[in-house]
């Protein structure tokens, strides 16, 4: 049972995933500074409030409802989307075609989808024989 417990522990997916979790957490607090201290900030300063929470409040028998709030964290998620793709998800897609064109390796095409490859010859056909669909003269359907 410990043996069966330790190779699942030992497998490499399981330790990726920890240390991407870590490393996530990590990184996180990287992110939520950059929206934090930068970026609402910068935003304040063209808006003239670090948020939206008190923007769009309506009161109904009582109740606010705070669309600002909402929007508030529609903005926050975007910014860190942004934060994310930009500081990230970018610089790494462009050292990985960097190493790869170092090395030597071609991106490799996906195979396309048959069905598609048969509609595009048969579009193209049609394209170059307008009147294939027509048989002796009569309409055999509505013309393309």
């Amino acid at each position: 049972m410990l043996s069966g417990f330790k190779e699942f522990i030992m497998k490499g997916n399981v330790m990726d995933l920890a240390v991407a979790v870590i490393i996530g957490a990590a990184f996180s607090k990287i992110v939520n500074a950059l929206v934090e201290s930068v970026l609402m900030p910068a935003i304040s300063a063209v808006v003239g409030s670090p948020n939206f929470d008190t923007f769009a409040v309506v009161t109904l028998r009582g109740n606010e409802l705070k669309f600002g709030v909402l929007l508030t964290a529609v903005v926050n998620f975007l910014l860190i989307a942004a934060a994310v793709y930009f500081c990230i998800v970018m610089p790494m897609n462009k050292m990985i075609e960097r190493r790869n064109r170092r090395m030597g390796i071609e991106p490799t095409e996906e195979p396309a989808d048959p069905n598609t490859v048969l509609l595009t010859e048969i579009r193209d056909a049609l394209t170059a024989h307008p009147d294939a669909l027509r048989t002796e003269g009569r309409h055999s359907g509505p013309a393309v």
